[in-house]
């Protein structure tokens, strides 16, 4: 790839059979060894059939999840893979050249090229036959998958767009008065510059900017019936807010470090014998793993360090010390990092 260091030595990809026990190892139940560089993502189809890996390299690869074996390369990028997302017909990548490509999962053909970002697109998210992309260029974009183009430049953040998400419009209130400004859902995206937005896509307008962190917006995920929207930050708190109103509902503090990964988990519920919708995030930080009981805003009891997603949270804090937290847009991302 021009202008980047040949990459020595090849990355591995462990399957891993989990051992009894909550605090067990595993096993690997296969190895897939073809990437020329460190993986940045992976994406498994809704099937479970397929997996997806965005590399270092500037290659993605399909995977079979039944042998192991690699189903297709998908070549084109011009410098590393940030982000990948696969469906069921079609693979989406994206990387610091500053574009997006779809490609056919047949085939491993690339379909479409999306550009106009004018830095390193962080993440992406197809819904609602739309592609969403987050940039270091201080923009996020709505893009029609089929056509490749741009149709809602979302411009208004200060700095780096990390992380998004999206809230379709039948998952939104009917109210007359909202319908319009609601008819193509919302897109929430978070920022370096301390603060997450809420965008109608119909129109491309701010909705709600929400503020109260301190520190860059690493993270967050949408509970879909609330309409609330939970974001983890560099200064080591998680808050939830309305994202209709933009009210702040709540502050989760006792992490001591950059909360660097958040996600609705459902599995909790069986995992720990409690009620439905009692326990529903999951946050990674710079030390061990945390669950949080989003009715009280108190923090599970201490057996949860040693369930199996709590390992390689140290290698994480190696990421997170590294991290500039008001990284200008024309910098590039700290390498080996994914936020």
């Amino acid at each position: 790839m021009p202008g980047r260091p040949s990459l020595a030595g090849r990355s591995l990809l462990p399957v891993l059979r989990p051992t009894s026990g909550m605090g067990g190892g595993g096993s690997a139940l296969k190895v897939c060894a073809d990437h020329r560089g460190g993986i940045n993502w992976l994406s498994l189809s809704p099937d479970g059939q397929r997996l997806l890996t965005g590399s270092e390299d500037g290659t993605a690869r399909l995977w079979s999840t039944a042998d192991g074996q690699c189903c297709a390369l998908l070549q084109g990028h011009e410098s590393y893979v940030t982000f990948c997302q696969l469906e069921d017909e079609a693979a989406f990548t994206c990387s610091a050249d500053c574009t997006i490509r779809k490609w056919d999962v047949l085939t491993g053909q690339c379909l479409q090229v999306f550009r106009g970002h004018t830095s390193i697109v962080n993440r992406i998210l197809v819904a609602n036959n739309q592609l969403f992309s987050s940039s270091y260029d201080r923009t996020a974009r709505a893009w029609n998958v089929d056509k490749g183009q741009v149709s809602w430049e979302f411009r208004g953040h200060r700095n780096c767009v990390l992380t998004l998400a999206y809230l379709a419009s039948w998952d939104l209130p009917g109210a007359p008065c909202m319908e319009e400004a609601m008819a193509g859902g919302l897109l929430v995206t978070g920022s370096t510059d301390g603060t997450a937005k809420v965008w109608q896509v119909a129109s491309g307008c701010c909705h709600q900017t929400l503020r109260g962190h301190t520190g860059a917006v690493l993270c967050l995920v949408l509970d879909t019936p609330s309409h609330t929207a939970f974001t983890g930050s560099t200064d080591a708190t998680i808050r939830a807010w309305d994202i209709l109103s933009g009210e702040q509902l709540r502050v989760f503090r006792e992490h001591q470090g950059s909360v660097i990964c958040l996600e609705d988990v459902a599995a909790i519920e069986h995992l720990m014998d409690v009620q439905p919708a009692s326990a529903r995030a999951c946050l990674l930080d710079t030390g061990p793993p945390s669950i949080w009981m989003l009715g009280s805003g108190c923090s599970w009891p201490r057996a949860w360090p040693a369930l199996p997603f709590s390992r390689g949270w140290r290698e994480q804090r190696k990421l997170t010390e590294q991290y500039n937290l008001l990284c200008p847009a024309s910098e590039p991302q700290p390498r080996g990092m994914s936020w």
